[in-house]
């Protein structure tokens, strides 16, 4: 491996050596697979959603370069996915070109980038202009890798987005038939595709919701939710606690085991059987904590209301009786 590469990484070149790097790799086709190939295992390494777990991967990182550099035990060219099992990584991180950048003065190429969260995790990414994205589970975030006009990104499932304030530059998300436009401000969107409806949330700033096609838009004021479903609107308070999943805790308040299976199938990408249909009318109030799992989750559930669970692992399959 070229070992600018890996300076280039650790921030160890000038400018002048970075943008002969990237020039090169222009016409040097091992060259570019080579970076893309370092981008994508630091990018597996050092995705968390806290500060402790991103200096863990970059301790992690740092030690599998070293091993990279002295026992030469694996070949680069795509084979980023095993990487990341070999350490256990749980966040899968497709990035489909580089999101390698030239200074401004030079051209750039906008490419689009997707990051994806798997069942029963969440990520945090810093998006090209600085905003911030967490992503709950199973949720998918398309975006480029340079904003050009407007900032616009597409979301398949949940996210928070922290937008740092452009007045001139419009941040748009797009999620099934929604667009929700902000400046500046705090606030989550859920769009997944299976849920009985879509909800946009605002903690702070304003944003804009319109359908797709329609110019009307609805506008959200601070700790205000829009929920939409069945071609209609519905404004309500915004219940902060519905936003926990960002640190890692789901809240149920009041709800009925019918909906939480649906969640915990949604967010675990689990089958839930209920055999007995009169237990999907209880109701529950708690916290969990993503890590505990769907299995950890419906045994407290269980100690309130008692049924029977069983799992099949092969099937991925839990049934209650």
């Amino acid at each position: 491996m070229d070992e600018r590469i890996i300076k280039y990484f650790d921030g160890e070149l000038s400018e002048d050596e970075r943008i002969r790097l990237l020039r090169e790799s222009e016409v040097n086709i091992a060259l570019r697979e080579e970076l893309l190939e370092v981008q994508n295992v630091r990018g597996v390494f050092l995705f968390s959603a806290d500060d402790a777990g991103q200096a863990e991967g970059e301790r992690q990182y740092r030690c599998f370069m070293r091993l990279r550099r002295r026992t030469k035990l694996f070949r680069m060219g795509g084979r980023v996915a095993s990487y990341a099992a070999a350490v256990a990584l749980l966040i899968f991180i497709t990035w489909q070109t580089t999101l390698l950048t030239i200074p401004k003065s030079t051209e750039q190429a906008v490419v689009r980038q997707e990051l994806y969260t798997p069942a029963g995790q969440r990520a945090r990414i810093i998006l090209p202009d600085g905003s911030t994205a967490w992503l709950n589970a199973g949720s998918t975030l398309h975006y480029p890798s340079v904003f050009e006009g407007e900032r616009r990104v597409s979301l398949t499932g949940e996210a928070f987005f922290d937008v740092a304030h452009d007045a001139s530059k419009p941040f748009i998300v797009a999620t099934g038939s929604l667009e929700i436009t902000a400046l500046g401000t705090q606030f989550n969107v859920s769009g997944y595709p299976d849920a009985e409806y879509m909800s946009a949330s605002l903690v702070d700033g304003s944003i804009e919701i319109r359908t797709l096609g329609n110019p009307n838009k609805t506008l959200l004021k601070p700790n205000q939710q829009a929920n939409y479903a069945k071609g209609q609107f519905r404004i309500e308070d915004l219940d902060k606690d519905q936003l926990l999943w960002k640190e890692g805790i789901y809240v149920f308040k009041g709800q009925s085991l019918e909906k939480i299976i649906g969640k915990l199938e949604l967010y675990y990408d689990v089958e839930i059987v209920v055999t007995n249909p009169q237990i999907l009318r209880y109701r529950y109030t708690g916290k969990f904590r993503q890590r505990d799992g769907a299995m950890e989750i419906l045994r407290i559930i269980q100690k309130i209301h008692r049924f029977k669970i069983h799992r099949d692992e092969e099937s991925n399959r839990i049934t209650l009786s």
